[in-house]
């Protein structure tokens, strides 16, 4: 076995996803989920740089207290 193999972390268990891995674990559409992380006071977005992370946590709950997005 290899010491160099990283486990892969849960999507459940990770603090933020990328735009594919919500994408992926919402079945929201890249270009949904892009119109989403341009909202005034989106409560979900995180920012490193340029890149944009998506808080699982907030964005489940965001998704828990709509019914239409």
């Amino acid at each position: 076995m290899e010491e160099n193999v990283k486990e892969k972390v849960p999507i459940w268990e990770k603090v933020t996803l990328t735009k594919e891995e919500a994408a992926e674990y919402s079945h929201i559409g890249l270009n949904k989920l892009e119109e989403l992380l341009k909202m005034p006071g989106c409560k979900f977005v995180l920012y490193v740089g340029k890149k944009k992370l998506i808080k699982r946590k907030e964005f489940e709950k965001y998704l828990a207290d709509n019914i239409e997005i």
